[in-house]
């Protein structure tokens, strides 16, 4: 029977801008005493990676337009927050109170384009208050750092970003992928057959979501400070994927 295993790593210090976070990985792999093999996969929060790439913002640095002062008594959020969404997005679908849903400048849609308030804070005066934003190419990140985990280890790996999103049609957010390397993203299933003999015709899998999920579960959403997953047993064969797969095409969205 397939085994899939997943391993929070230990000793995984606070990131800070230019952080290297494939010697990090590293270390946490040596402190959590695994041995790394090819075909594992490494899982980060975003958050990290976020940071690592210097993806903070002071809103004391930032100046809200008309646009956002006219948002802002209606998400009942602070202007400068909402300007930074506006900035990160390609277009706005959705405005209720406490959530702006938008088509963030990546190309998925999700709620205040991905900005994170918690578990945020600056180098300097700790009563300022910062804004994370998302990488700005995820699949770049991913791939960066798949190959530095190379050339230290001499190891083929899958690296996968992910983040906490809510649904459209069910209460809670869950893990999903928002950046990938040297895994898949979907798996194609049309022409299999079932149990029964029936070919699927239909059937397209978003494996990479289903790790993300998964992992997500090890890592927690609070003050658990395990932001790193290692993953081994992936039931599919690795190759490289896109989050521009996991994207659905305007012309194909129905609900839009």
């Amino acid at each position: 029977m397939p085994t899939l295993s997943l391993t929070a790593l230990n000793n995984v210090p606070l990131i800070r801008h230019g952080d290297d976070l494939a010697d990090i990985i590293v270390t946490a792999l040596a402190d959590s005493r695994i041995e790394l093999r090819d075909d594992d996969i490494l899982v980060l929060a975003q958050k990290i990676v976020s940071k690592s790439e210097g993806r903070m913002v002071n809103l004391a640095d930032v100046t809200p337009s008309a646009r956002a002062l006219e948002l802002a008594p209606q998400v009942e959020k602070d202007p400068r927050l909402i300007e930074l969404i506006l900035r990160e997005s390609n277009e706005i679908l959705r405005v209720r109170r406490d959530v702006i849903i938008v088509e963030h400048k990546i190309g998925f849609v999700c709620a205040n384009a991905g900005i994170d308030h918690s578990n945020v804070m600056g180098a300097g005066n700790p009563n300022e208050e910062y804004a994370l934003l998302l990488p700005d190419d995820p699949d770049e990140s991913a791939k960066r750092l798949r190959d530095s985990i190379a050339k230290k280890t001499n190891k083929s790996v899958g690296v996968m970003i992910i983040d906490s999103h809510g649904r459209a049609w069910r209460n809670g957010t869950v893990g999903i992928c928002i950046g990938l390397s040297g895994i898949p993203a979907l798996m194609d299933e049309r022409g299999w057959k079932d149990l029964f003999g029936y070919t699927l015709k239909a059937t397209v899998v978003g494996v990479a979501d289903e790790l993300a999920a998964a992992a997500s579960l090890v890592m927690g959403q609070a003050a658990e400070g395990t932001p790193i997953v290692h993953a081994r047993g992936f039931p599919y064969p690795l190759g490289e994927g896109s989050l521009k797969e996991l994207i659905r095409p305007k012309d194909m969205d129905m609900f839009r």
